[in-house]
């Protein structure tokens, strides 16, 4: 998250699920030490329809889904290459955004 500040040169949104490790003592320390540039939403336990990473996770598992791997490294390369296509096509992400009903 730091990094990502540092890169970005502003305060960050994070949505992040409720999984337990995001729910950590250690995490909710960072989080309050850090309100002045880090604002967190936490969504419902189980929520994928709430969670537009799922609409790209998706995208990318309907991709590669009958790839018959030789080893993790194809698999590997697959994946990124489908999350650098997704990256040039930002409509495709703006539609997961719009699939889950939140707005920007």
């Amino acid at each position: 998250m730091v990094r990502a500040r540092i890169q970005l040169g502003g305060p960050i949104v994070l949505v992040w699920d409720n999984v337990r490790l995001h729910l950590t003592a250690g995490i909710r320390e960072f989080i309050d030490a850090n309100a002045e540039w880090l604002t967190v939403f936490q969504l419902p336990t189980y929520a994928p329809d709430l969670n537009p990473t799922e609409g790209i996770w998706s995208l990318v598992k309907r991709d590669i889904g009958n790839l018959a791997a030789a080893d993790l490294g194809q698999i590997t390369r697959a994946v990124k290459r489908k999350l650098k296509m997704l990256q040039y096509r930002p409509e495709v992400i703006d539609g997961c955004l719009a699939g889950t009903d939140l707005a920007l």
